[in-house]
């Protein structure tokens, strides 16, 4: 069969690949085309347009951007129809493949939806799109099944991916290796993940930066990523003796004692590999976008997912105006030397572990999609 994924950021890219790694298990005629990235290139296929090209963030940044997303949506379309695929598959990116999914559903071109957008977070009216123009929708959160349900939508919960990918990962790996290809010491380390945008960086990794000061029995480690120009990271770090490892995230992980992270998939990850972490977000705007987003646009408690699969403030969050370097510091030291406290944290990682279940679930994801495929032709 033929199949057309959509993937605008590098996690989407991660779990696309995954998936699609699945599917040709399991359909030895199978034939890729897509938006995505490095991860799902080396898989096999045509990659269409690369996720660097595509992924803005913050209201700004999109108006400045709005005739580069407007070309990518024409060319995508277009790409679409010409391709003919027997089902197009949308990986989270809800902005973007939401139009995808009606413009797709207007053709006749069957729609999958992998990883179901965080509506339940903001955007609700989301939902009556999803209803109207996706056929399917796969769900990786245990709590979305429910949320959705009650909205009359149907919902296919597999699992979550990142176990997967977190399985994989320690299947070949070799922690004593990365200290050593990274010429690290020995000194426990930090890990900073400051996202995998460039405002996020900007946002985000000043305040880390400053919080990691006069802690010189830890080593600071920032996890960099490839689509971003490495002179940001340099400008930034200069002098500062923070190191820095390119697409080398869960090696730091598995590496580290504690994590300052941007929130995102990422708090997740560092959740699963049992790092204790501070979730760290600002996007422009100061206080008024501090009042905005907390009073009429997040119709959740939290932020971070470990914090929301598990119904509990199990990891502090320091958003927006709060997202300064003195409670930042404050919470970095607490993660490094009060040791009931990491106990608390990490007890809380366990019951998270649980909850989320096995590995397994980009297999699951692709049987499911080949079954329903298979009754509707």
């Amino acid at each position: 069969m033929k199949y057309y994924l959509v993937a605008g950021e590098a996690s989407g890219d991660l779990h696309g690949s995954n998936l699609m790694k699945q599917l040709k298990l399991k359909d030895s005629q199978a034939d890729f085309r897509f938006f995505g990235g490095d991860l799902m290139q080396q898989v096999g296929g045509t990659l269409v347009k690369h996720y660097r090209e595509m992924a803005f963030m913050g209201i700004v940044n999109v108006v400045l951007n709005l005739r580069t997303i407007g070309k990518n949506m024409k060319i995508c379309q277009q790409d679409i129809l010409q391709y003919k695929p027997d089902v197009l598959i949308l990986i989270d990116y809800p902005g973007f493949n939401l139009r995808m999914a009606e413009f797709a559903h207007k053709h006749g071109i069957k729609v999958y939806y992998y990883i179901a957008p965080k509506v339940w977070a903001w955007k609700e009216y989301r939902v009556k799109k999803i209803r109207e123009f996706v056929d399917e929708l796969f769900s990786i959160l245990p709590f979305e099944t429910e949320w959705f349900g009650k909205r009359g939508v149907k919902v296919h919960y597999v699992g979550n991916p990142l176990l997967d990918a977190i399985d994989e990962f320690r299947k070949n790996s070799n922690s004593n290796d990365f200290r050593i290809n990274n010429k690290l010491p020995e000194k426990p380390i930090v890990a900073l993940l400051s996202g995998s945008r460039v405002q996020e960086i900007k946002n985000t990794l000043p305040v880390m930066v400053e919080a990691a000061k006069d802690k010189t029995e830890f080593q600071f480690v920032v996890a960099g990523v490839n689509t971003v120009d490495k002179k940001l990271y340099e400008n930034m770090l200069a002098g500062t003796g923070i190191q820095i490892v390119f697409n080398q995230t869960y090696q730091l992980l598995e590496n580290a004692y504690a994590a300052l992270v941007a929130s995102g998939t990422a708090t997740l990850e560092t959740a699963l590999f049992k790092v204790p972490q501070a979730v760290l977000y600002r996007v422009e705007g100061g206080w008024p976008v501090h009042f905005v987003m907390k009073k009429f646009v997040l119709k959740i408690e939290w932020a971070s997912l470990p914090n929301l699969i598990l119904n509990k403030t199990a990891i502090k969050e320091y958003l927006q105006v709060e997202m300064t370097v003195k409670n930042v510091n404050a919470e970095l030291k607490r993660l490094l030397f009060d040791l009931e406290y990491r106990k608390r944290m990490l007890d809380d990682y366990n019951r998270l572990a649980e909850i989320m279940g096995n590995p397994g679930t980009s297999e699951i994801a692709a049987a499911k999609m080949l079954e329903l495929l298979k009754q509707n032709k």
